[in-house]
């Protein structure tokens, strides 16, 4: 999809502020600054280079100042507010247009100059390339000067303080990091330029709202009147030539490959199969893929990859990426659970989740159900036989089976569903106890052992009574008929009946166990009071405890995160519960649904979805501008109304 943002889009400087672009390369770094060319975010930048694959990330390149100057008249073509009282840079003024197409344009049309800016990054390396064009029809001589502003700090980091770079011959040095910058037009270094930017995004989340930049060396382009030239600049952290150009061409070819391998048709379908390679990365860790949970917040973690896997890699053909991340997942098992966090450095894994290993045995035969892989089902047969023997006998986290054969888990202070908020020793979502969606998880991966037990030869008799057992634990327990919708939770405390969105999964599971009255009742209930055309609220607006804002400090936004936030990827399952419940009409029903999605990939970043938005109002995304389940769980719904 080709997404345009002019003048109209730009009116003030708030509103050339509002969306981003998200390029990546493979190894969790990644560019991003906004459609008018600011930075009101101190994780966004030209360069953030993966020093570490794919979690020690380094913001080099903050952002470039950019002036033209025409005869005897210089403006912007930047744009940045500052904290310290300087004027903010206007070039939003003299944009034409800002356009996305899997990789952004920019167009300035002013006194009879015309020039064009473009970016792309290069695949498994740290590196970035800007190609300028400038057509000179002003009948003067005119000259863009660039300067580059550094930070040299951690992703998520302000610079508060000034620091050393030093400047030679287009090598940029700091503490551990060296930058090299290359050009074909005039370059030298220059006393440093220190500026206080403004992060307005962040002060919307009470995050640190200002932060400092460094500029020690300057880049000029002079064009004569009638003149038209192009040359690029590029930032590497490596000392090999760069060429821009190729880099352009090898990004459309690998974005053609990837919309040929994923073979859907759908214009929303085939933008969000290239929104989904944003997220697979390579760990250096373990040597293998991995899925980034979200840009630009968030790493890698277990229970995200579970239910990003099957959307990012499977409906979108990348079989042998999904099998590269099931095999690490695979070899960190422990004690029946596998890690949500993985190890950096001398640390360890953690395994504090529940629902990754459940979700794991799940991925395997979403991946098998595609492939046809048996080979790869007997090699994953022992670390599920780990898991459901550990689930039974109890394991860490106070995850076990109780005697009906339900699972209940967590204990004290430790959330380990996906609802793991605690604000300073508070849970806004205590699930202590049987969480609905870890029991349909429980049922589909005994369902699943059953089946697998064919292939590996052994004897699935007891997965299948297990299962038996669990299914009538769980009508017996989790539905209230009289209500028509499942329990949250069963904990003996005034949450258990909430309505939540977590009940959706005992319907979109390969195997559940309601009846298909039973099933209709409960995604009807999640339509009337959870569903907005942009996601799943967290809880319904009818329950005392909803919170339909969210924004502030962490405090205050975590106390709203899971209680009436509108998040995008359970929709996923909504959808995908919807189609098992209504029949043959119901592919056309939920393709309409889904035009609601062209809006949000246009609002916030260009061409990605969301984490969440708020509960009352779901008009502007919040948290990670770019989220992995939220598109891979919308792939699948494609997926399902294209190929099944």
């Amino acid at each position: 999809m080709r997404f345009i943002y002019g003048k109209q889009d730009m009116r003030t400087i708030e509103r050339a502020q509002e969306n981003c672009f998200l390029l990546t390369n493979a190894l969790g770094g990644y560019a991003s600054v906004m459609g008018g060319y600011a930075v009101p975010r101190c994780d966004q930048g030209i360069l953030v280079a993966a020093v570490k694959a794919p979690n020690v990330r380094i913001n080099m390149v903050h952002r470039m100042q950019e002036s033209l100057t025409v005869g005897d008249k210089t403006l912007w073509l930047s744009t940045q507010q500052f904290a310290d009282g300087t004027a903010a840079e206007d070039g939003f003024k003299h944009l034409a247009s800002f356009v996305y197409d899997g990789l952004p344009v920019w167009t300035y049309d002013v006194l009879g100059v015309r020039l064009t800016r473009r970016m792309v990054m290069a695949q498994e390396k740290n590196t970035t390339a800007v190609l300028y064009s400038i057509e000179n029809q002003s009948g003067k001589d005119v000259a863009l000067n660039i300067k580059p502003f550094l930070k040299f700090v951690p992703r998520e980091d302000v610079l508060a303080s000034k620091k050393d770079f030093a400047y030679n011959d287009g090598i940029i040095t700091s503490g551990d990091y060296t930058l090299y910058v290359r050009t074909g037009a005039q370059m030298e270094a220059i006393e440093p330029v220190w500026q206080l930017l403004s992060y307005s995004e962040d002060a919307k989340d009470g995050r640190t709202d200002e932060g400092l930049a460094a500029a020690v060396c300057q880049i000029v382009k002079s064009v004569k009147s009638g003149e038209t030239v192009s040359f690029e600049v590029s930032f590497s952290m490596e000392s090999a030539a760069v060429d821009g150009q190729a880099l352009i061409d090898a990004h459309y070819a690998r974005q053609e490959k990837l919309l040929a391998e994923a073979g859907l048709s759908d214009p929303m379908a085939r933008q969000l199969v290239l929104a989904a390679d944003a997220y697979i990365a390579r760990r250096d860790s373990t040597n293998g893929k991995t899925i980034l949970a979200g840009y630009p917040l968030f790493s890698d973690w277990g229970r995200d990859t579970m239910i990003s896997l099957p959307g990012c890699t499977l409906s979108t053909g990348r079989y042998e990426d999904a099998k590269s991340i099931l095999r690490t997942f695979l070899a960190y098992e422990k004690d029946g659970l596998v890690p949500n966090l993985f190890p950096e450095g001398e640390a360890k894994p953690m395994y504090n989740t529940v629902d990754a290993a459940l979700l794991l045995i799940d991925a395997v035969w979403q991946y098998h159900r595609r492939s046809g892989d048996d080979a790869f089902v007997v090699e994953a047969w022992p670390v599920m036989q780990s898991i459901i023997a550990n689930y039974k006998k109890g394991t860490h986290h106070s995850i076990s089976m109780d005697t009906d054969g339900l699972i209940r888990a967590g204990g004290g202070l430790d959330q380990v569903t996906w609802m793991d908020v605690c604000v300073n020793g508070i849970l806004p979502t205590p699930r202590h106890g049987k969480p609905v969606e870890i029991n349909a998880y429980w049922y589909n991966a005994l369902k699943i052992m059953e089946q697998f037990s064919a292939i590996t030869g052994c004897d699935g008799s007891d997965y299948a009574a297990l299962a038996e057992q669990v299914k009538a634990s769980f009508l017996e327990k989790f539905y209230i008929a009289h209500k028509g919708y499942l329990k949250d939770v069963i904990s003996g405390t005034k949450s258990d009946e909430q309505i939540r969105c977590n009940q959706i999964w005992a319907v979109s599971m390969p195997f559940g166990m309601l009846s298909p009255e039973q099933e209709r009742s409960v995604v009807d209930t999640v339509r009337r009071h959870l569903y907005t055309p942009c996601g799943l609220r967290t809880l319904s607006p009818e329950d005392p405890e909803y919170h339909p804002h969210y924004g502030g400090p962490m405090v205050e936004r975590d106390m709203a995160y899971h209680q009436g936030t509108t998040w995008v990827f359970p929709m996923g399952a909504y959808y995908m519960a919807y189609l098992k419940t209504h029949g043959d009409e119901a592919k056309a029903y939920v393709r309409s649904q889904l035009d609601a999605l062209e809006p949000m990939l246009r609002e916030g970043c260009a061409g990605q979805l969301p984490e969440i938005y708020e509960g009352d109002f779901p008009t502007e995304s919040k948290g990670c501008f770019g989220q992995a389940w939220s598109v891979g769980e919308i792939l699948r719904v494609f997926e399902a109304i294209e190929k099944e």
